[in-house]
C-alpha cells in the first residue's frame, strides 16, 4: 500500500485558466476553504492571487519560484497573467476532495442548496460548464468586495454543515494519525527503540494521464492514498479532548 504524502498533504499540478472574465482578467473561480490551508509553488508563467478576508482585499503577484499560502477563510481567485502554472499543496489531504470549498456564488444561490449544487456541477461540456461556474463565482466575489463577508461565512457553513462529521473522520484517520505516528516514533526513540527505522520505504505517485477541470484551472490531481485500516496503537492521547461519540 502506498503511504500518504508527508504531513498528509494533497498535491496537484495546475494550469490556470486563460479565459477572460467580465472584469477583463483571465483566471479561475473565486472560492474559500473552511478548514484547509493551501499553498502555491509557482513553476511557470506569471499572474497573481486575489484574496479577500476580514482584513480586506489584496492582490499578491506570482512569479516562478514564489511560494504563497493562505489559511481557511481566505477567499481566493487566481489571475493568469500569461502561462501561469503551479504546484498546489493542500492541507488535510482528503478533505478538499470531500467538498471543503465554497464558491462565491451570489447570495440567492448560496441560500438554496439545490441551486448551489446545480451551479457548482460540471455537466455537459466540461470547459463550458467550468467557465459558467467561474463567471457566476466572480459575480458574487465582486459583490463581496463591497461587503457581506460575514453573511457569506454563515451561508458557507450552512451549505457544508451536514459534511462536518465525515470530515472529522477523514481528519482523524489522515492528518491526525500522521501526527500521532510521529509522536509515537519520538517516544520509541526516547526509549531506545529503533524498530521503525527498519521499515523505511519509497513510494511513488504516477502523474495522472488526464486533466480535470478544477476550480482555478486544468488539474493533474495526484491520487490520495487510503489511510491505514488498522488503528494506531501506542500513540499519545488525541489532541481532541471530546471527540463526537458517534464517530467511533
Amino acid at each position: 500500500m502506498v503511504t500518504r504524502l508527508p504531513g498528509s498533504v494533497g498535491i496537484s499540478e495546475l494550469t490556470v485558466y486563460d479565459w477572460e472574465a467580465a472584469d477583463g482578467l483571465c483566471g479561475g473561480a473565486p472560492h474559500m476553504h473552511l478548514v484547509c490551508s493551501e499553498a502555491y509553488v509557482v513553476i511557470g508563467g506569471a499572474g497573481s492571487v486575489q484574496t479577500l478576508t476580514t482584513s480586506g482585499f489584496a492582490d499578491t503577484p506570482l512569479h516562478p519560484g514564489d511560494v504563497v499560502w493562505f489559511t481557511p477563510g481566505t477567499i481566493h481567485r487566481l489571475v493568469n497573467g500569461g502561462g501561469l502554472r503551479l504546484v498546489v499543496l493542500m492541507q488535510n489531504s482528503g478533505l478538499p476532495e470531500a467538498g471543503d470549498a465554497v464558491f462565491t456564488f451570489p447570495a440567492p444561490v448560496l441560500a438554496d442548496p439545490h441551486a448551489y449544487r446545480a451551479a457548482a456541477a460540471l455537466t455537459g461540456d466540461g470547459a463550458a460548464a467550468a467557465r459558467r461556474r467561474r463567471d457566476l463565482a466572480l459575480e458574487g466575489f465582486l459583490a463581496l468586495r463591497e461587503g457581506g463577508l460575514r453573511e457569506f461565512h454563515i451561508a458557507a457553513h450552512c451549505l457544508k454543515s451536514d459534511l462536518l462529521d465525515a470530515w472529522w473522520i477523514r481528519w482523524r484517520d489522515g492528518p491526525l494519525a500522521a501526527a500521532a505516528a510521529t509522536g509515537l516514533q519520538l517516544e520509541r526513540l526516547k526509549a531506545g527503540d529503533l524498530s521503525h527505522l527498519g521499515h523505511g520505504e519509497v513510494s511513488r505517485l504516477e502523474r495522472p494521464e488526464h486533466q480535470l477541470f478544477g476550480m482555478c484551472g486544468r488539474l493533474h490531481t495526484y491520487p490520495v492514498p487510503d489511510p491505514p485500516t488498522r488503528p494506531l496503537r501506542g500513540a499519545p492521547g488525541s489532541p481532541h479532548p471530546h471527540p463526537p461519540k458517534e464517530l467511533f
